[in-house]
């Protein structure tokens, strides 16, 4: 009987970490090789020549060694267990966060801000926007397409910073796109230090022990909003049983 149970345990585990490279190698393409990817109209014959195999192949190892080259800097500052790669935003996942901090205002801090595509549209609604990216190549593209989007760094600015060791206090709105197995470790630094009224905002990847207060959107592209007085009251019920 024991044994039977290890064998179901391994392999759904192995089926859990297939799904997650699955999700990853997903969001990895989205933006780099959207084109190949996502238009319908392209069908292949299965008589493809080969010099078109081979540069379609070539194509795509250029494509996620450019990705490599943003994902890796920075990654030494992190415990391995809290690292998690550089994984763009699609467009259909930020208009989604921003309808779910509609008539909310004030301090916005997104963790792992990448090249900085949510900050600046968190900009254009009105938040005061902070993004940490400990790449330090990204923070950089980040605050030059800020400067040419004539965006002052008083109301975006980009801090080449781990946010694991910053205290997040300050900030009534956070916007979170990690990896799943970070999620809890950042769902009790976040219980630790937000205010009451701050909402946290998670992309793809949920807070596995929180209950969330809306969520929008599905699949890859579903996201989910939590209300900080809500999870601390739940959590405190929970200790309580």
């Amino acid at each position: 009987m024991r044994v039977c149970c290890l064998q179901e345990w391994h392999v759904s585990l192995v089926q859990t970490h297939i799904k997650y490279i699955y999700l990853q190698k997903c969001s990895i393409m989205e933006d780099s090789v959207e084109v190949i990817l996502q238009d319908k109209r392209c069908k292949f014959s299965h008589h493809t020549k080969p010099g078109v195999t081979a540069a379609s192949g070539a194509l795509l190892v250029g494509c996620y060694g450019l990705w490599t080259l943003f994902a890796l800097p920075g990654f030494w500052k992190v415990p391995r267990c809290l690292k998690v790669p550089y994984l763009p935003s699609c467009r259909t996942q930020i208009q989604n966060v921003m309808k779910l901090l509609q008539g909310r205002a004030g301090c916005l801090a997104d963790l792992g801000s990448g090249d900085g595509r949510l900050v600046f549209a968190a900009t254009v609604e009105g938040f005061q926007c902070t993004g940490f990216e400990i790449n330090s190549i990204l923070t950089g593209y980040a605050r030059i397409k800020a400067c040419w989007k004539g965006i002052p760094p008083s109301t975006a600015s980009f801090v080449n910073q781990d946010f694991w060791k910053t205290d997040l206090s300050k900030y009534n709105n956070v916007t979170v796109f990690l990896a799943p197995g970070v999620m809890e470790v950042l769902g009790k630094k976040l219980e630790r230090e937000l205010p009451d009224e701050a909402c946290v905002i998670a992309c793809r990847f949920p807070f596995p022990d929180w209950t969330h207060t809306v969520t929008e959107g599905e699949g890859l592209d579903q996201i989910w909003a939590y209300d900080m007085s809500t999870v601390r009251k739940l959590s405190t019920q929970a200790i309580s049983r």
